[in-house]
């Protein structure tokens, strides 16, 4: 069993919230918030409206949407899955679901020690 463990996944939920946004704004993008005036939240993006920089990690995709986090947050959730659900109530006020009257929410798991050697690559942004 060499198969690709996914560093960030996403509940159907999530995944169909994902294919509204995506009908009405077209290409999408998230990016894990780190806190500040949004608290720590994957932040829902038109995929031209954010520019990832070199200190961005791409850990995967969700509904067929790049996900991306800061290096520096990565290094404390590096042994962690991230899974993207949907929650009643107002999110980040820039993420797109907004509107919806729901957000996105980043629940987790640890890896299991079997896991750790099949997980998929990250990649490293840029402008």
């Amino acid at each position: 069993m060499n198969e690709q463990i996914p560093r960030v996944i996403a509940t159907e939920t999530a995944l169909a919230l994902i294919e509204r946004l995506k009908a009405m704004h077209g290409a999408l993008m998230f990016h894990q918030s780190g806190g500040c005036c949004d608290g720590s939240a994957p932040m829902c993006w038109a995929a031209d409206e954010f520019r990832t920089g070199a200190s961005d990690v791409r850990l995967g995709t969700i509904g067929g949407c790049p996900f991306w986090m800061s290096e520096s947050q990565f290094e404390y959730w590096r042994h962690t899955q991230l899974i993207i659900d949907v929650v009643p109530g107002r999110g980040g006020m820039f993420s797109l679901e907004g509107p919806e009257g729901v957000r996105f929410l980043t629940r987790s798991r640890l890896f299991e020690d079997d896991e750790l050697a099949r997980l998929s690559p990250v990649e490293h942004g840029g402008d």
